[in-house]
């Protein structure tokens, strides 16, 4: 019996998960991605995670450009491959991120610790974040950077968790969420009865 090595849905885009990613920085393992990683007491503000994601992406890029160069008796330095990457190729769009940790936030696997400091925005700590009667909210504009930690149910769950967030918050079957719909052929028009 053969197994197919491609993945079925991806492909061969990204070297690791993100959820894996922000669970190892978090928890202060540096030793796989190549990375500082974040105190596990002090936790980080999301955007330094989101920085040093993209920044382990374009090593780990790197480093397969450069075994890539190597099978074919191409001589490049790591440096070189990391400059010759365009950076838009592996970044994390923000947008996607951030709903990405809020997902994270509402499983209960981040916790904020409280600590907030200066954005460069101009945010300052203890910015204004209202519920009003009418059920919005009101956000001070612009945030201060406030700091995320692991939670111990952020340390328990089980990877196949932390790579499918919505899987897990939702609880529901992941071929209920990626069912394919059947659409009618562009161009065509309902049969009459």
């Amino acid at each position: 019996m053969v197994t197919a090595l491609r993945p079925g849905r991806g492909g061969f885009l990204r070297p690791f998960g993100l959820g894996m990613f922000i669970r190892a920085y978090l928890s202060g393992d540096d030793t796989y991605y190549g990375y500082r990683a974040a105190d596990p007491r002090r936790g980080a503000p999301i955007e330094d995670i989101r920085a040093a994601y993209k920044n382990a992406l374009l090593r780990a890029h790197a480093e397969d450009m450069v075994a890539l160069a190597m099978e074919r008796g191409i001589e490049v330095s790591v440096e070189e491959a990391l400059r010759r990457i365009p950076h838009r190729l592996t970044k994390i769009r923000s947008h996607s991120f951030y709903r990405y940790f809020h997902h994270l936030k509402l499983l209960g696997w981040v916790e904020p610790t409280g600590e907030e400091e200066g954005s460069l925005m101009g945010g300052v700590p203890g910015a204004r974040v209202e519920k009003t009667t009418e059920g919005t909210t009101v956000v001070e504009v612009p945030q201060p950077r406030r700091f995320y930690r692991l939670t111990a149910r952020g340390r328990e769950a089980l990877e196949v968790a932390w790579s499918d967030p919505l899987q897990a918050l939702y609880n529901y079957p992941k071929e209920q969420r990626s069912q394919k719909k059947a659409y009618p052929k562009p161009g065509s028009l309902p049969r009459s009865k």
